[in-house]
């Protein structure tokens, strides 16, 4: 399978800063990179890696999410579950994220709501703003169906 644009753009950052592009790095960033709407944890990423090579340690995916994380390739997000997770950086700005409270679904908001806002406090304090991270936490829509539905059975019965 041919391989995508960001891991060419992540290879291309480790061999920029003189690392080695192992077999182990490529596989945990590709897996990283079939998974990363779901912002696997080193946890959750070293079992997925284990299905195409069985013997990498977890020291070795935490090793390796260290060093992507000090390439400025992938950044540790934490949503409140006692994991941090991880997800690409880009040249774009900062996403945000939907956290379900119940299920604990993390959904991606790509539209940046907090632009004007960064504007302002810019204009105000003179700061210079290079990011931002917005996290809202709620009940995703499937949690929700099941709630009404329970409530619905409640109130039959």
């Amino acid at each position: 399978m041919p391989e995508s644009a960001e891991a060419k753009r992540v290879y291309r950052r480790l061999r920029e800063e003189d690392f080695k592009l192992t077999r182990q790095r490529r596989i945990i960033v590709g897996t990283l990179l079939k998974h990363e709407e779901e912002h696997p944890s080193a946890e959750e990423l070293h079992q997925l890696v284990r299905d195409e090579l069985p013997d990498v340690g977890l020291a070795t995916v935490y090793r390796t999410l260290d060093l992507l994380e000090r390439l400025n390739v992938i950044r540790g997000v934490n949503f409140g579950d006692g994991r941090t997770r991880y997800e690409l950086t880009s040249d774009l700005h900062q996403h945000h994220h939907l956290i379900c409270g119940r299920c604990g679904t993390i959904e991606e908001v790509d539209e940046d709501l907090l632009g004007d806002v960064e504007d302002r406090i810019a204009d105000a304090t003179g700061f210079t703003i290079v990011d931002h991270d917005l996290k809202i936490y709620g009940v995703c829509r499937a949690c929700r169906e099941i709630l009404e539905e329970s409530r619905a059975e409640e109130d039959e019965g």
